[in-house]
């Protein structure tokens, strides 16, 4: 096991997001694709950040997914996002991130098992 720490932050409108992580009901985070991902491990420490909040929890697994479909053939929608149910819904959250589109479809999609 590694000691290595790493920080995840929320903008303040995505403070649920953050609340549903730190509370348990929210076990799997995911993050578009891209060098900065790409390489965290099982048993490193992700610190999540939400203004001045801040709690950390280890990795537990680590997927790497093509697309969004890819995604979802193994994680149900509102696993990742309580407000959504499908995978139409799901693209909508994504892609209204600036960049999100073209980070996917460049890089995929990498989901952390909290």
């Amino acid at each position: 096991m590694t000691n290595k720490k790493h920080v995840l932050r929320f903008r303040a409108v995505n403070r649920d997001i953050f609340d549903a992580i730190r509370s348990g009901k929210k076990k799997i985070e995911t993050r578009a694709g891209s060098p900065k991902y790409f390489n965290l491990q099982v048993g490193e420490e992700l610190v999540f950040v939400c203004g001045k909040s801040r709690f950390s929890r280890k990795i537990k697994k680590v997927r790497k997914f093509s697309s969004i479909k890819a995604l979802h053939r193994v994680y149900k929608p509102q696993e990742i996002n309580s407000k959504t149910k499908t995978i139409a819904e799901s693209e909508n959250v994504y892609y209204s991130y600036p960049g999100h589109k073209e980070k996917i479809k460049k890089y995929g999609l990498v989901a952390l098992e909290l």
